[in-house]
């Protein structure tokens, strides 16, 4: 994939929005999944298709998760695989949990911990003293991090294109919020039969679900070894 190409227009976007571009980047198996349950590492990507996620980091100046990522697989967000810079690490962790021993304190850029009033005080001031960033935005009335505040934030530190890894609560909430721009979907060959990336999204009207997502628009797709990587835009 020429990712040149795909990510041209990041710097007119953010002239245009006021915030950063954001692309959705995931892996999944056939039937939708991304892990088996809840809170268990599955690694679903072969090894081509893992160097395409690596050129993907270094395209874009920040990588952000939620928390039930980072206490699932402990990533290092970095990059690993191929030559270029790491991305600035953004987490999202509405109650403050993430873990002192994370691999993410040891990346080259210290991570960007994003909470609310009801992170704990003293846990920010011992994540704060391993290198950690915490900032403290407005939350949405279900009482999670308001996603628009994030990028609002992430923009005014000069950040102007984000890519979103998941897990499934964060890319289902980038979505009902119509804030990711362009997606780039690992397809992998299994079945796995477990939690699947997005989670209930389209409204139910009283003849089910007969509402569809508009101007979805696919620009390419590509085998990387055994993976199909799919592309496209989103509006």
């Amino acid at each position: 994939m020429k990712t040149a190409r795909l990510f041209a227009h990041l710097r007119k976007h953010h002239r245009k929005t006021g915030r950063p571009l954001v692309t959705l980047s995931y892996a999944q198996s056939l039937d939708g999944s991304i892990t088996t349950r809840r809170g268990v590492p599955l690694s679903l990507s072969g090894r081509e298709s893992l160097r395409l996620w690596h050129r993907l980091r270094v395209c874009h100046d920040a990588i952000l998760v939620g928390i039930g990522t980072v206490l699932a697989d402990d990533p290092q967000l970095n990059v690993r695989l191929v030559t270029g810079s790491d991305p600035q690490p953004v987490i999202i962790d509405t109650s403050l949990r993430f873990p002192l021993k994370a691999l993410a304190l040891n990346s080259s850029k210290s991570p960007w911990i994003i909470t609310t009033q009801k992170g704990d005080s003293k846990k920010q001031k011992r994540l704060e003293s391993l290198g950690a960033h915490v900032i403290r935005l407005k939350k949405t009335r279900r009482g999670w991090v308001d996603l628009r505040s994030v990028l609002e934030y992430l923009a005014q530190r000069g950040v102007d294109s984000v890519m979103v890894e998941g897990g499934a609560r964060i890319i289902t909430s980038f979505l009902k919020a119509q804030l990711a721009d362009r997606f780039v979907i690992t397809i992998t060959p299994f079945f796995v039969g477990g939690v699947h990336a997005i989670e209930e999204l389209l409204p139910r009207t009283k003849q089910g679900r007969d509402v569809r997502l508009e101007k979805t628009r696919i620009l390419g797709y590509e085998w990387y070894g055994r993976d199909l990587v799919l592309w496209g835009t989103l509006k």
